[in-house]
């Protein structure tokens, strides 16, 4: 199952931004999709890694479950126990972990404990940003190169009709 939001529904503007942080804006929910990424599905190893409250991870847990972030996954019948996996929902919240690291590196840490290197064979490993780029030509794009658009969508939501009327292209 995946959550998803009236967004008309959400105070102020409504965006997709505003959904997402709905689903993933509470502290706890990033640092579990960031423990999972790094292999701690168990809840003891993620409690560990999170240092959050069990009672704050317990609903953290069953809230990316119920939002198709995570997959439980039965790994012992006796006891029952389940670890967590990232769906395709999950993993793809992994360059927002990275755009966040990046930014926490610049903005917000003394000194970085880990920095993200690109270390292919047979040569030097080369730090690793996050970056926008266009999904059909694979340019990198800057904010000044990028025009937002209403969808029909956004235009219901701003008040205006869903088809733009009277231009011609």
């Amino acid at each position: 199952m995946t959550a998803s939001f009236d967004l008309a529904s959400l105070p102020g503007r409504p965006c997709s931004i505003a959904a997402a942080l709905e689903l993933v804006g509470e502290r706890w929910a990033l640092l579990v999709v960031r423990e999972v990424s790094l292999g701690n599905h168990r809840f003891s190893d993620i409690a560990r890694g999170t240092g959050a409250p069990r009672d704050r991870l317990t609903a953290r847990l069953n809230a990316l479950v119920a939002a198709g972030v995570l997959e439980r996954r039965q790994y012992s019948d006796s006891p029952p126990r389940s670890g967590y996996h990232l769906t395709a929902s999950g993993r793809d919240l992994l360059p927002v972990l990275q755009a966040l690291l990046q930014w926490g590196d610049r903005w917000a840490a003394e000194e970085p404990p880990v920095r993200l290197r690109h270390a292919p064979a047979g040569h030097e490993a080369h730090p690793v940003d996050a970056a926008w780029v266009c999904r059909t030509c694979g340019e990198p794009v800057n904010e000044s190169r990028v025009e937002r658009v209403l969808t029909p969508a956004g235009r219901v939501l701003s008040g205006l009709p869903a088809e733009e009327h009277g231009h011609e292209h």
